[in-house]
């Protein structure tokens, strides 16, 4: 009896060992699953931090970019500032000897008229680029100034006779 209790024993050990490896058996393989999973997301995790490096690159050349259209768009503000202020100085330069032209022309022509010629032709006249209402246009529209004076067109004095439809023109240069 005592070698079947013994027997009986060792079936037992026997039994306890097959079942603690087969729990074994299963805990392995999960423990290798969970293990292949953890290097799966190890691999994810790296590809993701990969990606984001990339589109943090992708995003300092946009922003590089975007720095450098700003430094373009500085670069033509201040050059159409610069243009506009030359613009400007040429626009009173112009002005100016429109002006000391105004009253000599007068004089000349009065001068000719006294000696029975004829009177010379007017700026517009004479020459298209002389005229200043091309840079008028040309100011109002990058500038929104409108300079009215430059751009007017002599007007006919009081004393200037009616043609025979009512209005006015320089009936003297027709006449001469």
């Amino acid at each position: 009896m005592a070698d079947e209790q013994e027997i009986m024993c060792k079936l037992e050990s026997i039994k306890e060992i097959r079942n603690k490896t087969l729990q074994m058996e299963k805990i392995k393989a999960r423990l290798k699953a969970e293990f292949e999973a953890l290097e799966s997301e190890e691999r994810h995790l790296k590809e993701y931090k990969q990606e984001m490096d990339l589109l943090l690159q992708e995003k300092m050349a946009h922003v590089e970019e975007l720095r450098l259209i700003h430094a373009d768009i500085n670069v033509m503000e201040n050059t159409i500032k610069q243009s506009e202020n030359d613009l400007n100085k040429l626009l009173e330069s112009t002005r100016r000897l429109h002006d000391e032209y105004k009253p000599l022309k007068e004089h000349v022509d009065a001068l000719r008229m006294t000696l029975g010629l004829q009177r010379l032709p007017d700026l517009c006249e004479e020459e298209e680029k002389l005229s200043l209402e091309p840079a008028c246009h040309v100011i109002s529209r990058f500038t929104g100034m409108h300079l009215y004076a430059l751009c007017a067109k002599p007007r006919v004095g009081p004393e200037t006779p009616k043609s025979r439809n009512g209005s006015r023109m320089n009936e003297e240069r027709e006449n001469t």
